[in-house]
């Protein structure tokens, strides 16, 4: 889709998007929201780039494949729940710093984890729109 009102939007979008999916991210742990939807707000955001723009610019935009985040979310994900086995708590308990960080707020194990969850789902989001986009090509 050509349209350059939807490419001027896209690219106004793009970066509302993927903050507003961050701050979805954050407020996960004490409100509905986290990793799989920051995830899928941040995929929403580069895939409307790409109907903008085109799948090439977007691709060329991220500069790595988002294949590779699947294995770099996975390892952030599985570290944080082994995390807590060094204190001898169970797999996947929540430990938390004392004080929370400004802006972030409260962090934890959690939120590493969800961070990991973040980078699966736009990994795997973009790497089957983008496969999707090369077939129909």
């Amino acid at each position: 889709m050509k349209s350059l009102i939807l490419r001027t939007a896209a690219n106004y979008l793009l970066p509302l998007l993927l903050l507003f999916s961050v701050f979805i991210l954050l407020r996960g742990h004490y409100l509905p929201g986290g990793g799989f939807v920051g995830g899928l707000v941040a995929s929403i955001a580069f895939v409307l780039h790409a109907f903008a723009n085109g799948t090439e610019s977007t691709q060329k935009f991220l500069a790595y494949h988002p294949g590779n985040m699947i294995p770099v979310g996975l390892g952030i994900a599985i570290i944080a729940g082994l995390f807590p086995m060094l204190f001898g708590e169970p797999f996947m308990t929540g430990l938390w710093l004392k004080d929370p960080l400004p802006v972030i707020g409260m962090v934890g194990t959690a939120l590493f984890f969800d961070i990991g969850v973040f980078l699966v789902v736009i990994g795997v989001t973009l790497t089957i729109i983008f496969t999707i986009a090369e077939t129909t090509k």
